[in-house]
């Protein structure tokens, strides 16, 4: 689903946002470091406390998930780089196949869609 221009993209960023959905229907938007996962094609995300997180819970109750990492490489000229994807996502509490920044419970977003902008050099 991430082309080699993405992925490449992704390994040179340390955090991202994190939106989820509350049982309540608000949004909950959240910075996270990740890794992207080349064995399972997803992105892994870990942090601190993270089963205790609302972010995990809210993923648990409902697994819908958007995240975006983005930065601005040049502001002469402006140049914004993007990567947004949308998709569901699992709370794993002891995955054996984790690639995130930090051992334990994690996140991982399985892409539906995924949506970049600014990645060439040119």
């Amino acid at each position: 689903m991430f082309t080699d221009t993405e992925i490449a993209y992704l390994a040179t960023q340390r955090l991202g946002r994190l939106a989820t959905q509350q049982p309540n229907g608000t949004l909950q938007a959240n910075p996270v470091g990740f890794r992207y996962n080349p064995d399972t094609k997803t992105i892994d995300i870990a942090g601190h406390n993270m089963a205790a997180s609302r972010k995990f819970r809210n993923v648990a109750a409902n697994g819908r998930v958007a995240f975006v990492v983005d930065d601005i490489a040049s502001v002469q000229p402006w140049r914004v780089r993007c990567v947004e994807i949308r998709g569901t996502a699992e709370a794993l509490t002891d995955p054996a196949d984790s690639n995130a920044p930090f051992p334990g419970p994690i996140i991982r977003i399985h892409p539906d869609r995924v949506i970049s902008f600014g990645l060439s050099s040119s």
